[in-house]
């Protein structure tokens, strides 16, 4: 009879325990939905600012100070400038285990520059605009941290939380250098966010990619009177050209190759003596990425040789494939459902529809629905991101969140439009909120942080993480430097 009594006593302390860690730990997550709302003003004004300033990769002064000091401002110690970029920040907050890490990006893309209104309409002729939606992820991402850090500073949480200013994801990866610099090597595990026209915890991988430039250097020569004396670096270049489109139909269906010609020449009649081109190789693996770039430095050689002119490769970066963490995605999946839908009013329904019409899409207007956690594709659909990098490092949770039309073409001029207005604006306080409440879990349950690491472990087997990147430091602008 004692020993029945000691059991319901000790299941009834149990119990309870349970029952008040679940209202802790539901309490705790009311208050970083609060948290958001009431920095809403703020955050919707750094991101408009960011938006209008938009500043390209490794150029984003104004934008990274925004960030930082906002972040400061909220009681964060900033440390700046840090692996060789002047743009690159940490802000954190707490000490002690664990520690967790959230990113934050912020550079535009050139030549998109647009109004925030539902027509192809220029904010400043030939300038650059956020065709990505940076300035709505580096905002977000500090909201959800500024939400969190407050459980942290009255007690409510314990450990270390840190929010990386991540510039340049555009072009070099900056991501990248930080990750060479070990500044994520101590994360227990760290979590981002980017613009979609989807709302899902993302359990799919990316592309791997090679960034690379090709330089011929010829001899120049008059191109009528003596053009046998001239060796033409463009004539190589288009030999290369036409040797990487013949290689097209003897790759995988994975495999991207796309390039841009940066210099061909200066004037008609006179044999180029110089020619470059930008060349990016992407497919599902690092491993079929490696295959697909050493075929193209083999072109590039024998375009060389078939003109007689010099050749060099100079790599930029590589970037690896996302490390997908399903556990990790499973609770972020959970608090999209705590928090429901996106609604939407019927002016933005009207913006969205009017950007589809003009991008000649369905006008089925904006998808706020949250999407089941998806079984992750063996062949991950297109698009690479230095984020990828981090998740080989250190658990990595990503999170999509609907800021533009269905089916609107990305890093384009409608992606611009609506990250300057509402649409956008849903979308960034939206993140802020799904990334906080999962960041409570992650900072109050041991055992879940256990299993997001032990997959992390498993799925990354004996790979040791190596940045593909030339040495030296990160090729900042001279104009940034000259600032310093």
């Amino acid at each position: 009879m004692k020993i029945k009594f000691l059991s319901t006593v000790l299941l009834f302390i149990f119990l309870s325990s349970s029952l008040f860690s679940q209202t802790e730990k539901s309490g705790a997550k009311q208050e970083v939905i609060r948290s958001v709302e009431l920095h809403e003003d703020r955050l919707i004004e750094i991101s408009d600012r960011i938006w209008a300033l938009a500043e390209t990769a490794l150029e984003e002064t104004s934008s990274s100070e925004l960030l930082a000091s906002e972040a400061e401002r909220q009681g964060f110690s900033v440390h700046r400038e840090i692996a060789g970029m002047p743009t690159a920040f940490i802000a954190s907050y707490g000490s002690g285990k664990p520690v967790i890490g959230i990113l934050g990006e912020f550079d535009a893309l050139p030549g998109l520059s647009q109004k925030a209104i539902p027509i192809k309409e220029s904010y400043e002729e030939g300038k650059p605009g956020h065709g990505c939606g940076h300035n709505l992820f580096g905002t977000g991402s500090l909201g959800a941290a500024i939400a969190v850090k407050e459980l942290l500073e009255e007690g409510k949480l314990s450990g270390t939380l840190r929010f990386y200013g991540t510039p340049a994801e555009e072009t070099i990866g900056g991501k990248i250098y930080m990750a060479r610099a070990g500044l994520f090597d101590d994360l227990d595990i760290c979590l981002d966010w980017h613009p979609n026209d989807e709302i899902e915890a993302n359990a799919q991988s990316s592309q791997a990619m090679i960034d690379f430039r090709v330089s011929f250097k010829g001899k120049a020569s008059h191109a009528a009177a003596d053009p046998w004396n001239g060796v033409s670096a463009v004539d190589a270049l288009e030999l290369y050209t036409t040797g990487i489109n013949y290689l097209r139909e003897h790759v995988k269906p994975t495999v991207r190759i796309h390039y841009l010609i940066e210099k061909a020449g200066d004037v008609v009649n006179v044999v180029p003596e110089n020619a470059v081109i930008w060349t990016r190789v992407r497919d599902k693996d690092r491993e079929g990425m490696n295959l697909v770039y050493e075929r193209i430095k083999k072109i590039a050689e024998g375009a060389a040789l078939m003109t007689e002119a010099d050749y060099s490769i100079q790599l930029i970066s590589g970037w690896h494939e996302i490390l997908v963490n399903r556990t990790g995605a499973a609770v972020l999946q959970q608090n999209l459902e705590i928090l429901g839908p996106i609604e939407y009013t019927e002016e933005e329904i009207i913006f969205a529809k009017t950007i589809q019409s003009a991008t000649r899409k369905p006008a089925v207007g904006l998808d706020g629905h949250i999407h089941d956690l998806k079984d992750t594709r063996e062949d991950p659909p297109g698009g690479s991101t230095d984020v990828g990098d981090v998740s080989w490092i250190v658990p990595e949770i990503g999170l999509n969140v609907t800021s533009a039309p269905k089916d609107t073409p990305w890093h384009s001029w409608a992606v611009v439009a609506c990250g300057g207005m509402s649409i956008g604006h849903k979308a960034m306080l939206y993140a802020a909120k799904a990334l906080a409440l999962t960041m409570v879990d992650l900072f109050q349950d041991d055992n879940l942080r256990n299993d997001i690491r032990n997959e992390f472990i498993e799925r990354k087997g004996d790979y040791v993480y190596k940045a593909i990147l030339p040495e030296g430091p990160p090729p900042v602008p001279s104009s940034i430097l000259a600032t310093e």
